[in-house]
């Protein structure tokens, strides 16, 4: 159901239990998932993780940047005809929205979903907890050098809507100088990280074009999605560590 997008009344000849036992044993796996593995995966960066971001974004020419943030739109078929008018984005579809942060693998580890679709992501920005240890003064220790300039804050590649906030690097509207054009090539490039992310989650997890079941369903396909990252990295790392050795040839020194 998850996977595919079906009803319960599709599945029960084939797990042979009736609908309302079908939706009971899906919420039932959800909220397991949702307990047994939101903490570990679903969670702030470690100061490893921060030190893996931070230096994938060094390599690409962005020190500083601990991810990509955005929102995708879940489109709501089947909305009730009393919440349209809240629900409705502005291309007259009804959805839902989920602000997302990602990194340069998909992983995700900021993600807050159940917005209307009628407001924008300066509103979803205004309600979203992406903030809230910068707030308390808990925020990561990050350090880094530009223009022989020193920052302390993070920072992540947004679209243009998002304020102009020295946690957010924005493209350029109108690029015309060489420099301008490359940066602005750049930004737009890694900031589909987090794109990347929403069509692996809609391609993955069908289920979410209702809409209804999703908002009780996102927390479990978000963290499902980081801990397959997380054990896709630990997979790499061990055949890298695996790796047999080539044996050193011992050159005869021509003096002996």
């Amino acid at each position: 159901m998850l996977a595919y997008g079906a009803s319960a009344d599709q599945v029960d000849e084939i797990a042979r239990m009736r609908k309302s036992t079908t939706l009971e044993a899906l919420l039932r796996f959800c909220q397991a998932v949702e307990t047994l593995y939101t903490r570990d995966y679903l969670r702030r960066p470690t100061p490893k993780d921060l030190q893996r971001l931070l230096q994938k974004a060094e390599a690409r020419g962005f020190p500083g940047m601990i991810g990509s943030i955005d929102c995708l739109h879940w489109q709501w078929k089947n909305c009730p005809t009393a919440w349209q008018g809240d629900y409705g984005n502005r291309k007259g579809q009804k959805s839902i929205i989920l602000e997302a942060v990602a990194g340069f693998d998909t992983w995700v580890w900021h993600a807050f979903f159940g917005v209307a679709g009628s407001q924008n992501d300066l509103n979803v920005l205004g309600q979203s907890p992406v903030f809230n240890d910068v707030l308390r003064g808990k925020g990561p220790n990050i350090t880094y050098q530009v223009n022989n300039t020193v920052y302390q804050t993070g920072y992540y590649l947004a679209d243009g809507i998002y304020p102009r906030w020295t946690t957010f690097v924005k493209s350029i509207p109108n690029p015309r100088s060489q420099k301008q054009k490359l940066f602005a090539t750049y930004q737009e490039g890694y900031k589909k990280d987090v794109e990347r992310c929403f069509g692996i989650l809609q391609a993955r997890w069908l289920i979410i074009r209702d809409a209804a079941h999703a908002a009780k369903m996102s927390t479990t396909m978000t963290t499902t999605r980081t801990r397959v990252c997380e054990d896709t990295r630990r997979d790499q790392w061990t055949r890298i560590r695996k790796k047999p050795k080539l044996h050193q040839t011992h050159m005869v020194k021509p003096w002996i």
